[in-house]
């Protein structure tokens, strides 16, 4: 049976609403730098931020690339990590769940290194990469294994034992269960890990670039703290809330098409 996607029509009003909280938020914040409310060594307008935007398409001073250049830095290397931390965190959480020699051997070493921040790894992480792209990704890889983990783990766990004890009633080994049980009854907490992993990737990501890097959106805002340019850091900031926007509307996306296929 196919199941069709149910459009509802949204209130002009829901539409409205919070296009107009933006509108008074942003004229707020323009009329508190303008009247000296808040001085401007401190804080930028949004027209300012806005000027600068427009200069830094094409302008890479003051700190040496482009608005675009930096975004795609940073994403490249949020992509890998996520990539990574996906590839290496959902197939061994699924194990860890199923298989008792797995779950003997990983945990231990796990909970020693999960309650440690992945910005903790990053004195380490200088000797062992330096300051390029790998080091950047090891970090990010760091943040997003944990809840990629813990979630195909959980997911696993939670299948029905009745289906179990059925399957093996009926002579199914422990990897038919593994492949026809436990991994579709794992994809729910799956699909969550893949959100919850990507904002840690990218939280992660911003706190890489903040203390080790040539260039990201994170380099671009511990520029303008150097610098003293509050512009560049209000520009460095709304670029990396974007950018991360943009990254999980495309995550959703491919969640929801992923989820359409199965229901298929």
């Amino acid at each position: 049976m196919a199941y069709e996607e149910v459009k509802v029509k949204k209130p002009l009003s829901l539409i409205l609403l919070p296009n107009l909280r933006l509108l008074i938020f942003f004229s707020v914040w323009e009329l508190i730098v303008q009247f000296d409310i808040v001085p401007k060594t401190m804080l930028a307008a949004p027209t300012q931020v806005g000027d600068l935007f427009v200069t830094k398409l094409t302008d890479p001073n003051p700190d040496g690339a482009t608005i675009f250049m930096h975004a795609w830095v940073s994403a490249q290397e949020a992509f890998l990590g996520y990539l990574l931390a996906l590839g290496i965190g959902l197939p061994l959480g699924l194990f860890m769940g199923w298989f008792s020699v797995v779950r003997g051997i990983c945990p231990p070493l796990f909970e020693q290194i999960r309650p440690i921040p992945p910005i903790a790894w990053i004195p380490l992480n200088i000797f062992w990469f330096g300051i390029g792209m790998w080091g950047k990704v090891f970090i990010i890889w760091l943040g997003g294994v944990v809840p990629c983990v813990i979630n195909a783990f959980v997911g696993v766990r939670m299948t029905n034992p009745t289906l179990i004890q059925m399957a093996r009633t009926y002579g199914a080994s422990d990897w038919q269960i593994f492949k026809t049980l436990c991994v579709p009854s794992a994809l729910p907490m799956v699909f969550g890990a893949l959100q919850i992993a990507l904002v840690c990737c990218w939280t992660n990501l911003v706190g890489a670039e903040l203390l080790a890097a040539d260039q990201g959106l994170g380099y671009l805002i511990t520029m303008g703290r150097r610098l003293a340019l509050p512009d560049l850091v209000v520009l460095g900031m709304v670029a990396v809330g974007l950018a991360g926007a943009a990254i999980g509307v495309l995550i959703d996306h491919v969640e929801r098409r992923l989820l359409a296929g199965i229901r298929r």
